[in-house]
């Protein structure tokens, strides 16, 4: 089932396309002064992280969206960054302000030569969006631990209850945020009516979200009342990128995993989920792990598009919101 096509006046989309060549000179821009750092840069393992607790360039950050995790105990040395209040705006739906992330940073006592290790519940979903918002305001070395929380707590790790109050710094961020990596609502719906048959759209949900059969996965508050998935999506859910200790693949296993739908880096590609939070992790396999340099997160995701008025959606399944 395809709703009616969202229109767009000439206009509009003649705005559409200028915007698409300023993002897209943007990250030419961004590639030519920086490429994107290799897997063995982007991730650190719970053996270098054990081996470098006491290091003072390495400022660790966790990002778990389950309350009371890291009051209960959490790695030594680590801040806490709560995603609903640090790293989102409050009221209005949108990523923190470069303010809000510079006085976080501050406080955490990131500099401009500190390694940034960010780790989390829920296999990193949620410190993979401060990796993604962190690289759209410019910080400098930015990296995940592979595993997350998960793997350093089985591994039976050091754990501390004790708050730690890092020295203030005086970080200064780049004065304009990196938007080659994100993604709008107006970006995306020229791909749905297939006017920018370049770029590859990656659905990162599970099967049955994208086939329309839940509108999400059960006991998730956040919902559309729209069913299935962008058309010309295809479905890579996030999953499939880890090992069963929540580790990523290998790069060579993530490359074939891509490609094999069609994504392989050479064409522009956007990522979405239900809120932006699985689908961060994904970005970061492309962008972080496999170096793909035009990869761009439709934060919006579904809970936006799928509540969209207009829009066109593909429903294989042909779920209707409220049906008995």
């Amino acid at each position: 089932m395809t709703d009616q096509p969202f229109s767009l006046s000439r206009r509009g989309i003649a705005s559409l396309a200028l915007g698409g060549a300023a993002v897209a000179l943007q990250a030419r821009s961004a590639s030519a002064q920086q490429a994107a750092a290799p897997a063995s840069q982007a991730l650190v393992s719970t053996e270098w992280l054990a081996a470098n607790l006491r290091d003072p360039k390495v400022r660790i950050i966790e990002v778990s969206v389950n309350p009371g995790l890291f009051e209960r105990g959490h790695i030594p040395g680590a801040t806490n960054v709560s995603w609903h209040r640090d790293l989102v705006e409050t009221v209005r739906r949108d990523i923190a302000s470069r303010d809000q992330i510079q006085n976080l940073l501050r406080r955490a006592g990131v500099t401009e030569d500190s390694t940034v290790v960010l780790y989390g519940d829920n296999n990193n979903w949620f410190a993979a969006w401060g990796a993604w918002v962190f690289d759209i305001y410019g910080v400098r070395d930015v990296r995940l631990l592979d595993g997350g929380r998960r793997k350093w707590e089985a591994e039976g790790r050091a754990v501390s209850t004790r708050p730690v109050q890092p020295t203030a710094s005086n970080l200064t961020l780049a004065a304009a945020p990196n938007l080659a990596l994100r993604a709008r609502l107006t970006d995306v719906v020229p791909i749905a009516q297939n006017q920018a048959a370049e770029v590859k759209l990656l659905d990162i949900r599970s099967p049955d979200e994208y086939s329309g059969r839940i509108f999400a996965p059960q006991g998730f508050q956040e919902l559309a009342i729209r069913a299935g998935h962008i058309p010309g999506a295809v479905n890579v859910p996030w999953g499939q990128a880890v090992r069963p200790d929540g580790t990523f693949k290998s790069v060579d296993e993530l490359r074939a995993l891509y490609a094999a739908v069609g994504i392989d880096g050479s064409k522009p590609i956007v990522v979405y989920c239900r809120i932006g939070e699985r689908s961060s992790h994904s970005w970061f396999a492309l962008k972080r792990l496999l170096g793909y340099q035009n990869v761009r997160q439709y934060d919006g995701s579904w809970t936006e598009y799928g509540n969209a008025v207009g829009v066109p959606i593909s429903n294989p399944a042909g779920t209707v919101w409220g049906a008995t």
